[in-house]
């Protein structure tokens, strides 16, 4: 493991792992249950992103799923019996999976190998990039169990997908293949794997191609300027969520920029480019 300043979290459904320098793999480990997360682990995972900004040495975390599932949603045996007691859990306010509403400073990817349903839908909806493999299906099919997709994925999926394909999906609760997804713009880059043998040895195929097409663009995150990668996202970020983009320029400008351009990492991509090496960039301290 590698030396962090703080200390990484211990979520009971999911492991860590830091497959490459600066990168986070959250894998979601219920595949019994595909992967649906249940109270706790909304606070677990809530904890596990909280600590990928927080850290200085991480750059950018994926999340994927163990199993024929990324995540199938809530946990719908536990939500059946909290609904009959009077006992309630709260959700973190970064929603479901600490991602559907998270805003958070690093990037996270999705990388989906299989099965993605109500709440995980709702994550991958809210993640920055998203890997996906041809055969993995994508759904938020609430309203076929009398529930409504209220983790953060309405407005969100409207402003991806359009007013009419996003009715369709949650009025129906039909499932939209990943060709389809792509094509929507719900997914960046399919990862086809040819013809899959069924069982354990077929899903790991997948999800370990999924996994590296995910590990291949966080590299590629990750070799940039630290600083320079928050500072992007925050501001596509910010226009995404309805926020004009004059307004957005100037929160930009008044909440980061100025930090950005005393900080080290823009002295060193400068002095790089001139003379013509590849930089060393230091931890983002903003």
């Amino acid at each position: 493991m590698p030396n962090f300043t703080l200390q990484p979290p211990t979520p009971a459904h999911a492991t860590l792992s830091y497959p490459s320098p600066h990168v986070l793999l959250v894998t979601l480990t219920r595949p019994r249950d595909l992967n649906c997360i249940n109270a706790q682990g909304h606070a677990d995972l809530h904890s596990v992103w909280e600590w990928l900004d927080a850290e200085p040495s991480l750059r950018v975390g994926i999340l994927t799923g163990q199993g024929r599932a990324f995540c199938a949603g809530a946990d719908l045996k536990e939500w059946n019996t909290r609904a009959s007691s009077s006992k309630t859990t709260p959700m973190p306010n970064s929603g479901f999976g600490g991602l559907a509403r998270r805003k958070g400073k690093k990037p996270v990817i999705c990388a989906v190998n299989g099965i993605c349903l109500g709440g995980g839908a709702e994550m991958i909806i809210n993640s920055d990039i998203v890997i996906a493999w041809t055969g993995a299906v994508f759904g938020l099919p609430e309203v076929k169990r009398g529930v409504v997709a209220l983790a953060g994925a309405l407005p969100r999926l409207v402003r991806t997908v359009g007013k009419q394909r996003a009715m369709e999906m949650v009025m129906t609760g039909r499932m939209v293949g990943a060709v389809e997804a792509e094509k929507w713009g719900l997914v960046n880059t399919l990862v086809d794997v040819g013809k899959v043998e069924k069982g354990d040895v077929g899903q790991e195929t997948v999800s370990k191609a999924v996994v590296a097409k995910a590990l291949e663009v966080a590299a590629e995150i990750a070799g940039n300027s630290p600083d320079a990668v928050l500072v992007s996202r925050e501001g596509v970020k910010l226009g995404w969520e309805g926020i004009g983009a004059d307004e957005a320029t100037v929160m930009l400008n008044d909440t980061w920029v100025k930090r950005l351009y005393e900080g080290e990492n823009i002295k060193e991509g400068l002095k790089a480019f001139v003379e013509k090496r590849k930089p060393v960039w230091a931890d983002s301290k903003l």
